[in-house]
């Protein structure tokens, strides 16, 4: 869950950004700068001219994105079929902003809904392209300095608390019976036995742009690791109707135990956003209701 941010930490308004790149790239310091609403929920981001965006993480929970993206984005974009981030530059705290942030190419497109796609199967055939592709990509011989993020790729008992928490907490509105036996079901499911590979570690619906009913892009790497790749598969029950979930499945050849265990991560991921946003936030609500809604679908 994201923290809150210290008190001391000044508003990421346009000022303070202005500030920022005046202080640090000044040659970027006079293009036009808006804010773009409503960002994301690990970063402020500002467009910066036409061809540019200024992203600053929200809090401690996103600290260290913007040097990991910085690293490792241009090793793995070559080998990708859609486009991801190029980021440009990485600046530094100042002016009482305590964490670093960063300066990236503007990528066209929007968030997409199911409906907004002109083709299911194409849809789930690039989602499933995207993750071979990346699930290929040799994991560097320096990965000791490389991403490590405690939260993906690791084995679902890891969250076995928090979710069992989450599910208490959010009984008055799901069958906490059914949440239980689909958790219970995807931690008894035989762990990752195979190397390693790339895991994006975020991939649902907010983190993908599309364009013309295509998807174009997929954004916000900050949980990039290596591991188990089942905290991938969540896309399938973010986005995908039943029948393209199975299409992408097929393309991605993904067995039994590791589709249980993205459907362990679905659940786990939507449980958690459910119970500490959904009061607050009718989008968030809306958009993890129908997430634990279709991971527990059809289970038994």
């Amino acid at each position: 869950m994201p923290a809150e941010a210290a008190p001391d930490t000044p508003e990421t308004d346009t000022a303070l950004v202005r500030r920022l790149l005046q202080a640090q790239f000044p040659h970027w310091a006079d293009l036009p700068l808006r804010r773009v609403e409503p960002g994301g929920s690990d970063h402020v981001i500002h467009r910066l001219g036409d061809t540019m965006a200024v992203r600053l993480p929200r809090g401690d929970w996103a600290a260290g994105q913007a040097e990991k993206e910085h690293v490792w984005l241009p090793r793995l974009a070559p080998r990708l079929p859609l486009a991801v981030p190029v980021p440009l530059a990485v600046g530094t705290p100042a002016f009482g902003y305590p964490w670093h942030w960063c300066v990236a190419r503007w990528l066209d497109g929007a968030t997409p809904t199911a409906a907004d796609l002109t083709d299911p199967q194409v849809t789930a055939a690039q989602l499933a392209g995207f993750l071979t592709a990346l699930q290929a990509v040799p994991t560097a011989d320096d990965l000791a300095a490389g991403p490590h993020n405690g939260s993906v790729g690791a084995p679902l008992a890891t969250r076995d608390v928090l979710t069992r928490d989450a599910v208490a907490a959010v009984a008055g509105d799901f069958d906490a019976g059914l949440l239980t036996a689909v958790w219970e079901a995807a931690l008894a499911a035989p762990a990752w036995d195979r190397p390693p590979v790339w895991v994006h570690g975020d991939l649902h619906t907010g983190n993908l742009l599309a364009v013309d009913g295509r998807l174009s892009a997929v954004i916000d790497f900050g949980g990039l690791g290596v591991g188990d790749p089942a905290c991938d598969l969540v896309i399938a029950w973010t986005l995908l109707d039943a029948p393209t979930r199975e299409t992408f499945r097929a393309a991605l050849g993904v067995d039994d135990a590791t589709w249980l265990r993205g459907r362990g991560w679905a659940l786990t991921t939507g449980l958690n956003a459910y119970k500490h946003y959904a009061a607050t936030d009718p989008r968030v609500a809306a958009a993890t209701r129908h997430q634990i809604t279709r991971a527990v679908a059809g289970f038994g």
